[in-house]
């Protein structure tokens, strides 16, 4: 009986070893799926920049500043899910802009970037609104891998194969999250934006990009015990401070003739 069931756990890794894609392709399950490839790794095809992006090593990455880069082909579906691979440099900031205005899940190398002292500014947040529930982020220059799911009110981010963001914002339990983001300008009930991966000023790499759309049939249910990492004092402290520079700009001094 343990050689069969020790034959049955070899066949069941063998078949997702088979099943699994190198980078740039998409799996057996991915193809069954409906996903699309954005990215094949060796052109820009299809997407838009201004110079500044580079192919290395079947990823996409920017070395120099010089703006964001745009998937122009489609627009992101309302109901969707997003797979990636990303990379960061030493105290990288970037991120992936999946719908319209300040909808950003958050790329970042935790260790080493300031912005982390902030939950709800790390790694795989719905940056400035949803704090992931853990840090599961690998250090700089390793490959991570993103995910995001979304159908009607509901955001998932995964990290690295753990949800870390899972929640309704329409939930009375989020108010304050929500209204964080929309100060910042962020608006949750958009939607028909085009992909668009950040230029932030340090080196970043996407790639893996595969896209499909939701049917009707699967229901996206949040967990309800979704717990998102606590904001310190500190944070909440940088936060307001962040709130109160975007509610009051500072207007630009005349210049004396």
């Amino acid at each position: 009986m343990r050689v069969i069931l020790s034959l049955l756990i070899l066949g069941c890794l063998s078949t997702l070893a088979l099943s699994a894609a190198e980078p740039n392709q998409l799996s057996t399950e991915e193809k069954s799926q409906g996903f699309k490839l954005l990215f094949d790794g060796k052109s820009f095809e299809g997407w838009n920049q201004k110079g500044n992006w580079i192919l290395e090593e079947g990823a996409m990455t920017c070395p120099k500043r010089g703006g964001d880069i745009t998937y122009s082909v489609a627009k992101i579906p309302d109901d969707f899910e997003l797979r990636f691979e990303w990379k960061a440099s030493f105290g990288c900031n970037s991120g992936v802009y999946y719908r319209p205005g300040q909808y950003e899940y958050q790329v970042l190398d935790n260790e080493n970037s300031h912005y982390a002292k902030s939950p709800r500014q790390s790694a795989a947040s719905l940056y400035f609104c949803m704090a992931p529930n853990q840090d599961v982020a690998h250090p700089h220059d390793v490959w991570n891998e993103g995910r995001i799911v979304c159908q009607g009110t509901v955001i998932q981010h995964w990290l690295n194969g753990a949800k870390v963001i899972d929640f309704d914002y329409t939930d009375p339990r989020w108010t304050r999250e929500v209204e964080v983001l929309r100060i910042r300008g962020g608006d949750l009930t958009k939607r028909g934006a085009n992909l668009r991966l950040q230029d932030h000023g340090q080196q970043v790499w996407f790639r893996s990009l595969r896209l499909r759309s939701i049917p009707e049939g699967e229901k996206l249910i949040p967990s309800p015990d979704f717990t998102p990492t606590p904001m310190s004092p500190e944070a909440l402290e940088l936060e307001e401070a962040r709130i109160q520079q975007l509610l009051h700009p500072s207007k630009p001094k005349k210049k004396s003739v």
